[in-house]
């Protein structure tokens, strides 16, 4: 499941099935305005996204991978899945590196780098985005953050073609962790993030959660359903990963 919502299923949902128009409440990205998306592909279907950190690497989310790594393939440069356009590029998967603290218990240290088996060529459809390596300053709440995907549009698990992109906000961490929440469930690599109606879903696992063009989070999972209330999206706080993502990545 590629954003991990059955794992939080012990609370009863009382939020109906959405039927909002994108990624679950967002809209349609401008064509290649986030040039750092990828589009994470098993037997030719999209099950998770990722983003461009340097021109040989990807990072993602770690659970994405929790079944298997072969036939895997990555794609950069798209805005439409099943459109031909000429800014799309193909990569096999070198390597997958998962965080070795991973945990599918609790979805805890979900990052995975993936090395692509060649570099991509940087232009204006394809290039990194930088990420947060510090861990301060800290996000507070309120603070506004996109996201965007290729995930379902609604609980239906209806998918879309072209990129789609939301903006929501940083919630209260005392707020998250309460019992009617995610209790004991949330640990301090989390962060939760959601707005009215506003949600990643299944396949937006492994994207960016940005502040000001900053990749500061990787979505990694949620309640059953997306868009509720009291199951916002959780995404993993990738400041507090710093060093294991430098001696990952270094020759």
């Amino acid at each position: 499941m590629s954003r991990g919502r059955a794992i939080f299923a012990a609370a009863a949902l009382f939020a109906s099935i959405l039927t909002c128009e994108c990624i679950t409440g967002g809209k349609e990205s401008v064509g290649h305005s986030r040039p750092y998306m990828a589009s994470l592909q098993f037997s030719g279907k999209h099950e998770c996204g990722g983003f461009l950190i340097a021109e040989q690497w990807v990072m993602t989310a770690a659970h994405c991978f929790s079944q298997s790594t072969e036939g895997g393939k990555v794609i950069l440069g798209a805005h439409s899945l099943k459109e031909s356009e000429a800014t799309k590029q193909e990569f096999a998967i070198a390597e997958v590196y998962s965080h070795p603290d991973f945990s599918l218990e609790n979805y805890d240290h979900d990052i995975a780098l993936l090395k692509l088996d060649q570099p991509a060529k940087l232009g204006d459809a394809v290039k990194p985005v930088p990420f947060q390596r510090e861990i301060t300053p800290v996000l507070q709440t309120g603070d506004e953050l996109s996201t965007a995907g290729w995930g379902s549009t609604n609980n239906l698990g209806s998918r879309p073609d072209k990129l789609q992109e939301v903006d929501i906000a940083v919630m209260m961490w005392r707020l998250c962790h309460r019992s009617d929440y995610y209790g004991t469930l949330l640990t301090s690599n989390m962060l939760c993030a959601s707005g009215k109606r506003k949600d990643t879903c299944d396949g937006d696992s492994g994207g960016p959660l940005l502040s000001k063009g900053v990749a500061v989070g990787i979505t990694s999972n949620g309640g059953r359903k997306c868009g509720t209330t009291r199951k916002p999206g959780l995404y993993t706080i990738i400041s507090h990963y710093t060093q294991w993502i430098d001696r990952t990545m270094q020759p």
